[in-house]
């Protein structure tokens, strides 16, 4: 197992869920954090537990991915002691409506491509090619089952999420001779404010999601992310497709009775 002690780890969307708890998990292993969130002061309150968790450092900051000069500006001027990036996690990231496409709204779709998609290349595109030129570094993207099989109702997330999987797969080609690993962690449900934000704060609706069946936690998948980015440094893991027991792939679910 590599250790992650003193390695600086950047997580987007770090504000909650997945991303919080991928934050704790690389506490936990002694990492130095940096973390971006739209939420700035959900991060300025997890800081201390960050910190109590084993974390030497943390720095936070507030970031909107899907805006491109934004994340140009905020990484170009991060101070030169947090410059340099040893894992990067792709995380932010979300899903709007469960709708038809043909009664969609359009705006639904703008959120998920420039989040999903255009965030994720944005916040990449200006940290690889430091991990080149420093001769390590890893790319840990999040994807979903999503992008495996296309469900009713979610056809551009599911074309956001089957993106990411092809990006990271890109990426892994077009960095061979370096040794910049790259890895997709792709869970399938997951217990958080997905479903809210989905359904743009209908708790009911939400609620309903995980209505008689045994979802992932963060937890689990923070732990994933974490023993991909630990494995020795000629170790490359290409992706982790992972689901709780009672979910086969993006369609087939058990609903206990």
């Amino acid at each position: 197992m590599k250790s992650l002690k003193g390695k600086t780890v950047f997580v987007t969307g770090a504000s909650s869920g997945i991303g919080r708890a991928t934050a704790l998990a690389f506490a936990r292993e002694g990492a130095r954090l940096l973390l971006c969130a739209r939420r700035l002061e959900r991060l300025e309150d997890f800081r201390q537990a960050l910190v109590e968790a084993g974390a030497p450092e943390v720095h936070v900051f507030a970031l909107d991915v899907q805006k491109r000069s934004a994340v140009e500006k905020a990484l170009r001027e991060l101070s030169s002691e947090w410059q340099e990036i040893d894992v990067l996690v792709n995380n932010a990231g979300l899903s709007r409506g469960l709708t038809k496409l043909q009664e969609d709204d359009p705006q639904n779709w703008e959120e998920m491509i420039d989040t999903n998609i255009k965030g994720l290349l944005y916040v990449t595109r200006a940290i690889v090619p430091g991990m080149v030129s420093r001769e390590r570094g890893h790319v840990i993207n999040l994807g979903s089952t999503a992008g495996y099989i296309t469900y009713a109702n979610g056809a551009v997330y599911c074309a956001t999420k089957a993106a990411e999987k092809a990006i990271s797969q890109g990426l892994k080609i077009d960095l061979m001779g370096t040794p910049v690993r790259v890895t997709s962690v792709d869970p399938g449900m997951v217990e958080t404010e997905f479903s809210s934000v989905r359904f743009r704060g209908d708790e009911q609706r939400a609620e309903k999601v995980y209505q008689n069946i045994t979802p992932l936690q963060p937890e689990d998948v923070a732990d994933a992310i974490v023993w991909a980015a630990s494995r020795p440094a000629h170790v490359n893991i290409h992706n982790i497709l992972m689901t709780s027991i009672d979910q086969a792939n993006s369609t087939v679910f058990h609903r206990h009775s």
